[in-house]
This record gives structure tokens, sequence and C-alpha cells, in this order.
């Protein structure tokens, strides 16, 4: 199966790993290749490319698109358990590593994968297509974890009037497509949020982040990238919503501390120095032109630090 994705801030995020012709490198999200391409254009034959990715759909893309190179190293698993998996292929440290966290664009226009609002479908939502579904969740939590994701991970401020909604429609019958659970959002939030975008926007988002533990799986992969790098070795994260830039806002900057005594101590006695170096002291944004060619980028930012 064919998996499109339109790759974004490809050239930046690249860039900001400041490639070295025979270095060692990870895609920790290879999707369908884009920056692994773009990597692999910029290394020479004495380079390495570790390719990672959880979704069967991905890992067969790449597999075939660089069937050949022996650079190349695919590794089917999540990108969360990156220093595992990488130490289990051999590798005892890496000059960089890219992550374009979240949905791609093979997973949101693949109907059967679930992930739209937009078109009916399973209710399935499942990055690595293993393991408990978006209807699963949306089906037997009960009303406060229901609440409480849909708030935290969506950021929505009807989360509880959508979750009574659904506690409501599933005592009927069970939940099972896409358009059912949009439905119930649109049903169960103010006329006015109808008119800003589509009304299930955010709780779609809630239920994905949370069937597929994306908030932990980029922690674990920011500490993971980070204890595998060398001396030198870059990070560049590209992410699309608040919570995952805060989150690794918050990794580049807590890496970055030195002392962290108070101002009146005479001399640090807290031993602590800087681990990292921040590159980009503001996120950089896609330009005009690629939000014209790629209207989803809209929300991407990019950051990268340097091991010290």
């Amino acid at each position: 199966m064919e998996f499109s994705h339109i790759t974004v801030l490809l050239k930046e995020a690249v860039d900001g790993l400041d490639i070295k012709g025979d270095g060692v490198y990870a895609d920790g999200t290879a999707g369908g290749g884009g920056h692994s391409a773009e990597i692999l254009s910029r290394l020479s034959k004495d380079g390495a490319l570790y390719c990672i990715d959880r979704d069967p759909d991905a890992i067969a893309t790449v597999t075939e698109r660089f069937s050949g190179d022996g650079r190349v190293h695919i590794v089917n698993g999540r990108f969360g358990d990156i220093a595992t998996l990488l130490k289990d292929e051999g590798v005892s440290g890496l000059d960089g590593v890219i992550l374009d966290i979240g949905v791609s664009s093979h997973q949101l226009d693949e109907r059967s994968r679930g992930f739209s609002y937009h078109e009916e479908a399973p209710l399935d939502m499942r990055m690595s297509q293993s393991g408990a579904t978006a209807a699963d969740l949306v089906n037997t939590l009960d009303i406060g974890e229901l609440s409480r994701i849909i708030s935290l991970y969506g950021e929505e401020k009807y989360a509880y009037s959508i979750a009574k909604g659904i506690i409501r429609y599933r005592g009927t019958k069970p939940i099972e497509t896409t358009t059912e659970l949009a439905e119930i959002v649109k049903e169960n939030v103010p006329q006015r949020v109808r008119r800003d975008g589509h009304p299930a926007r955010k709780t779609f988002q809630a239920i994905r982040i949370a069937v597929n533990h994306e908030l932990e799986e980029l922690e674990n992969g920011l500490e993971g990238a980070f204890e595998l790098l060398n001396k030198g070795g870059r990070l560049s994260v590209i992410t699309f919503h608040s919570l995952e830039d805060r989150i690794v806002k918050q990794f580049m900057k807590g890496k970055a501390q030195g002392c962290t005594c108070p101002k009146d101590f005479p001399v640090c006695v807290c031993g602590n120095k800087p681990k990292v170096r921040i590159i980009t002291g503001k996120p950089i944004l896609p330009s005009d032109g690629e939000l014209e060619l790629n209207p989803r980028a809209r929300s991407a930012k990019l950051r990268v630090c340097e091991k010290l």
C-alpha cells in the first residue's frame, strides 16, 4: 500500500541536523520516507540511517522505497522505544535524530484507518494497527475519564457535555463509526461552536492521542534520543499542536539549564551543567509558500538542540 505524505518542514528539519557525510542518523517517525530521503541525499556511502515506524504501512513503504540502499536499516517499532530498538540493532551512538510527531497524511486520508471525521469509517485510529481502538475507548470508559481525555488532550471547553452525550448514545447502541462520533460531538456543543470549523476536531485529536499514548511516546522518545546522541549530535523535532510543542520546549529547556542553586549562593554546589545547546531560540515555522502547497502544515513547529 502506498504511504502518501507531504513532508512538512523538510529542508529546515534536516538542515537542523547539520548532517555529517559519514554520520549515523535515525528517523524516528519514518512515515513515507520524506525526511529519510533528504537525510540520505546528504550522506556519503559510509553513512547510515535507521528508519523507525510503528505503522506497518509505513514500514512497507520505506522498505520498498529504499530497497537496495545498504545505508538504510528499517526498524518496526515505537519511536518511544528508540534507545532499546537501536541498541538491539547494535547502535551505540547517533549523530542526529529527527522526529515528526503526530498523524500522517496517509493515516488521515486512508478511510479505513478511522482517523478522520469527514468520512464514514470504522472508529479505529491505531497508528500501529494493533491494540485497543478508538471505539473500544469511547464505548468502555466512564464519563469522568472520557471528559478528562477530551479536555486534556483536545483542550476542549465542552468536554463534559460531549462525554455525557457519548455515554447517552452508547446506552442505545455501541459507537462504531467515525461519523457516529462526529455527530455526537456536533449535537453536544453550542450552535455557535459549529461555525468555527468542525466541532469534532478537538475530540478526535484527544481520542487519537489517548489510543496511541502519543504524549507518553513523545516524552520517552525525547529521552531515548538524547541518550543515544553523540557529543555534538542534534535532535530535530516537528510538532503539530500545543501539547506536543510544550513537551519538546520544556525538555530542551530543562536539558539546557545549568546551575540551579539559589542566586544568592556565592558558589555553585549543585554541580549541574547544561547538557544541550538550543539551536532554535524560537520555533521554526513553515513558510508561506509551504502553507500554500500544504495547508495541513499550518500548525507545525520545529525545535532543534545539540548535545554538549
